[in-house]
């Protein structure tokens, strides 16, 4: 065979190989993605991972557990959330969370080690001004 015409099937089979790998780890990173869903939208018996904000004055510590209540980022439904493990340093009342867990007697029980906290965007409007 032309060593010419090895070197173009070569390159075509490693371009096809790379192009299908491409497109295999797209399809895996865009089935994986999960939409975390609002404390309103919860029901029981169904794993969530759950975004909201902390209301104010709900943050209290019993034993290893941390309560605290997330609300609609747009609404005033809320839900008590039971959580142990690792909290993160910036978690505070007010800031938006995302934990997962599932809804259990009317009470969110989260994963251990499943709450993260989102910082606040330095791009939003200023309510005050």
């Amino acid at each position: 065979m032309n060593p010419a015409r090895k070197r173009k099937i070569r390159l075509a089979v490693a371009l096809g190989a790379a192009l299908c790998l491409a497109v295999v780890l797209l399809y895996t990173s865009f089935s994986a993605a999960t939409e975390a869903s609002k404390p309103s939208e919860l029901q029981p018996g169904r794993s969530y991972e759950v975004t909201g904000k902390v209301v104010e004055s709900s943050v209290s510590r019993d034993e290893d557990r941390l309560r605290f209540r997330i609300r609609d980022r747009d609404g005033m439904e809320s839900v008590p959330v039971v959580y142990a493990g690792v909290v993160p340093d910036p978690f505070r009342e007010g800031r938006e969370v995302i934990v997962s867990g599932e809804l259990r007697g009317g009470t969110f029980v989260a994963e251990r080690d499943s709450l993260v906290t989102k910082c606040p965007s330095k791009f939003t409007k200023d309510e005050e001004a």
